[in-house]
């Protein structure tokens, strides 16, 4: 049989996979950890009555975008709507990355930020946190003087460690940024400020979001970007036709009608995350401060792959962190309802005590 081979940059480049196993308690995906608000499921039922399925969809999604305009106060003009805010990053990288471009990445962050780029054949560069995870100004400027990136990516709060990155911080590094700055703000929800109050027509920042966390619609795989009109349109020359379905469109829109229950949800889980922490805390565990829906930690005296396996073993799943650069013996938990995190809890004080 004859076959092609695979691009050499790629023949050996790992795939992005998060690990599923059939457990009781997931809390390793950074879901919300309820469906969406009753009476979603009969709104999005009803505007699927009238979709015209022998018709292509909406090319510019005009009403969606309209919707997530008015939710955060900006022009439509400024909102580019894709797959899951991943495509956004995709888009973004085929737009403004390629052969001869690089983009940077600050370790340990978001997986994508590099495995996105590699795929679009833009080279990486990156660099180190400090200690605390904390982004390092000399090592922002170093990188971004040497390599000069096209584009350059935040995440706040960043995942995995759930570190929320100053305005001051943001705002110092789109000084030193000889291109885009990007801010990951997938849980910004979560976060006490947004840098989507950085974004203007001048400004080199764009801030992309999701509608998978706090919105309950990870199954849709929707997410956005919001940024200077001369940047939406570049993206919308590059993504393909028609990329966006009708179902999805609508999805979205209607999802904005629940604000009111989102919001809540949103304080609820903080509130959660604030209980949980405490509990960690309490435990011989190092525990970083989050300000998203998951929290990093790490086992003082037992090893992190085996408490990850143990906690299986107990039906129910964290995510092993220790692939990430620097975070060898690290595992990260989603928060889920509190009789979930309560199973976490006394799964993993019943594992350190007896190891």
């Amino acid at each position: 049989m004859k076959r092609p081979r695979v691009r050499d940059d790629l023949a050996l480049h790992p795939g992005y996979h998060s690990p599923q196993v059939e457990v009781d308690v997931r809390l390793n995906t950074n879901e919300a950890p309820e469906p969406p608000p009753e009476g979603f499921r009969e709104a999005l039922a009803a505007e699927l009555a009238g979709v015209e399925w022998h018709r292509y969809p909406d090319r510019a999604a005009t009403e969606l975008r309209e919707a997530i305009a008015a939710h955060h106060g900006v022009q439509a003009s400024q909102v580019f709507v894709a797959n899951g805010s991943n495509e956004v990053l995709q888009t973004l990288c085929l737009t403004y990355g390629g052969p001869g471009r690089s983009v940077a990445t600050f370790e340990p962050t978001y997986a994508l930020h590099s495995h996105i780029p590699k795929i679009t054949n833009t080279a990486v560069v990156s660099g180190e946190r400090t200690e605390d995870f904390a982004l390092d100004m000399d090592e922002v400027r170093r990188v971004l003087t040497e390599h000069d990136p096209t584009i350059t990516f935040l995440c706040s709060p960043n995942n995995p460690t759930g570190m929320v990155e100053t305005e001051e911080t943001v705002r110092a590094v789109a000084d030193l940024a000889p291109g885009l700055v990007v801010v990951d703000e997938a849980y910004g929800q979560f976060a006490p400020w947004s840098a989507l109050e950085l974004v203007d027509e001048t400004s080199p920042i764009v801030v992309t979001r999701t509608y998978s966390k706090t919105w309950s619609m990870a199954a849709a795989r929707l997410g956005y970007l919001i940024g200077p009109t001369w940047l939406v349109e570049e993206l919308s020359e590059v993504v393909l036709p028609y990329h966006l379905d009708a179902v999805k469109q609508i999805a979205g829109r209607v999802a904005l009608d629940f604000e009111p229950q989102m919001r809540r949800r949103v304080s609820d889980l903080v509130e959660e995350r604030g209980r949980v922490t405490a509990a960690l805390s309490q435990l011989p565990v190092t525990v970083w401060p989050s300000g998203a829906n998951f929290i990093l930690f790490r086992p003082d005296a037992v090893d992190g792959d085996t408490v990850w396996q143990r906690l299986v073993e107990r039906s129910v799943l964290v995510r092993n962190c220790a692939s990430w650069p620097r975070l060898d013996g690290c595992l990260r938990i989603t928060l889920g309802t509190p009789g979930e995190d309560d199973r976490f809890l006394d799964a993993l004080t019943d594992i350190l005590e007896t190891s």
